[in-house]
């Protein structure tokens, strides 16, 4: 699609405030040792780190047992927080246009400090204030909602490797034209367009963000009628797929959703760190002996602009980038893509609807040949013309610290048939997405990708 000289202007104006707030909001994090985190310490009773006050996470040792599957057992640590967050982005009508107010939020783990976040993105030890910092801004709206219109609200998922059942309150907000919300500095009103612009810049829409924005009941007709043009069979396949059903009806999607969820049998044992197979607990990190996956390390934050000025915690640091993407391919005119029913130890309900590839290519080298991705290569190998979105994306900067990955989106001619997989269009997509713990949080993030291509203007 054709960017106008406008649609440039307003990216370019958008780019231009969040290196100003850059030059004066920060959350450096400095490494340190691990047993020397301030405020958290290992517990002997259980054998896990967590912090003084009980509150926030415990990082806890986990052996998952999966009978039958490639890997059928492992140990790991995961990060445990029961407690649901809350991440909302709110919503005003400004000159007759939908508006999200949108935060540049920096966090310790971000590789490029501020990115867009939402307007609220706050676990429930920080909107209680066990940190004993300011109050959460905008938070009322998301906490008493019945003066406004809620367009969206539903608990999803977190990451189902490195979490344990950890879920957030996903929610869009939109008060009345007569409601006045100041625009506080850091904050910012976006058009729909502007925010999924920005998504196809590496690295500027944080997680929260994009888990958030998958979740936009829109309108897809109406959003179809409203194009002024459609420029190219693809974004035709792409406007059809908002309206409609897939060549797999959704009912038998729910139905094979079930079936795995029912016959796949997932048994979690908690154990304590030091006891885990093949990890390395020591002073300065946990680690597992193959250099491989992911280290538990030791940081202390000094901040600006956040409810508290200075923290120390303990965070999870991926060995190398991962990537995620979407197969996607032409069907009767209406664009489908691959999803995978991918089972992860950590989702509250053993598996949920996942990219057609989620992976961390290099790990593979240490595991069985059965375990590497199915459509790997085919994606990997894809010829230039054929990749419509690639962008590096990183992961929520609170408990991952440079924790990448990459998202793209790839088309086919071919229909690939495999147990493992469906083909879905994005209006079933949208419909699961207004229920919990259906589409995972990679899955989220590489929606809201799709959706930029049709909402937000192509570079």
């Amino acid at each position: 699609m054709r960017r106008s000289s406008d649609a440039v202007r307003e990216q370019q104006d958008v780019e231009d405030w969040l290196r100003a707030v850059r030059s004066r909001v920060y959350a450096n994090a400095e490494r340190v040792p691990l047993e020397s985190v301030a405020d958290w310490s290992m517990d002997p009773a259980i054998g896990a780190i967590g912090h003084r006050t009980g509150g926030f996470f415990r990082i806890e040792g986990l052996a998952v047992y999966m009978p039958g599957a490639v890997v059928p057992r492992w140990d790991q640590p995961i990060i445990n927080q029961p407690e649901v967050g809350i991440l909302g982005i709110l919503g005003k009508e400004i000159d007759g246009v939908l508006h999200f107010l949108m935060q540049a939020k920096d966090e310790p783990g971000n590789c490029d400090g501020v990115q867009l976040a939402p307007t609220v993105q706050a676990t429930r030890s920080n909107f209680t204030r066990v940190h004993q910092g300011r109050p959460v801004p905008y938070l009322e709206y998301f906490t008493d909602t019945a003066p406004h219109h809620v367009i969206a609200d539903v608990r999803q998922s977190e990451h189902g490797a490195w979490t344990l059942r950890k879920r957030n309150r996903n929610m869009v907000v939109q008060v009345g034209d007569d409601t006045e919300v100041e625009s506080r500095d850091g904050f910012r009103w976006m058009t729909a367009g502007q925010v999924h612009a920005m998504l196809a810049v590496d690295d500027v829409v944080n997680m929260d963000a994009r888990t958030v924005l998958a979740c936009l009941p829109f309108h897809r007709a109406e959003l179809a009628r409203r194009l002024p043009e459609v420029p190219d069979d693809f974004t035709a396949a792409l406007v059809r797929s908002y309206t409609r059903e897939g060549m797999h009806a959704t009912g038998d999607i729910l139905g094979w959703i079930t079936e795995l969820r029912s016959e796949t049998d997932v048994r979690l044992e908690r154990t304590a760190l030091s006891g885990l197979a093949r990890w390395h607990v020591g002073a300065d990190r946990i680690t597992h002996e193959t250099g491989r996956f992911f280290d538990v390390v030791g940081v202390k934050v000094e901040a600006s602009g956040r409810e508290v000025r200075g923290w120390s915690q303990p965070m999870i640091e991926t060995r190398q980038p991962g990537l995620v993407a979407f197969l996607v391919t032409r069907i009767d005119g209406v664009l489908h893509l691959l999803v995978n029913l991918r089972v992860e130890p950590g989702l509250l309900d053993v598996a949920e609807l996942a990219p057609t590839v989620q992976c961390t290519p290099g790990n593979y080298d240490c595991l069985p040949a059965a375990a590497r991705p199915v459509f790997l290569d085919e994606v990997l190998g894809a010829p230039p013309d054929r990749i419509r979105a690639d962008v590096m994306l990183s992961d929520e900067g609170g408990r991952f610290l440079a924790s990448m990955h990459r998202h793209l989106v790839v088309e086919t001619d071919e229909r690939f048939d495999h147990p493992g997989f469906r083909w879905m269009t994005l209006r079933q997509f949208a419909e699961l997405l207004t229920h919990s713990h259906y589409v995972n949080v990679q899955a989220r993030s590489l929606l809201a990708c799709v959706n930029a291509l049709l909402l937000g203007p192509v570079r």
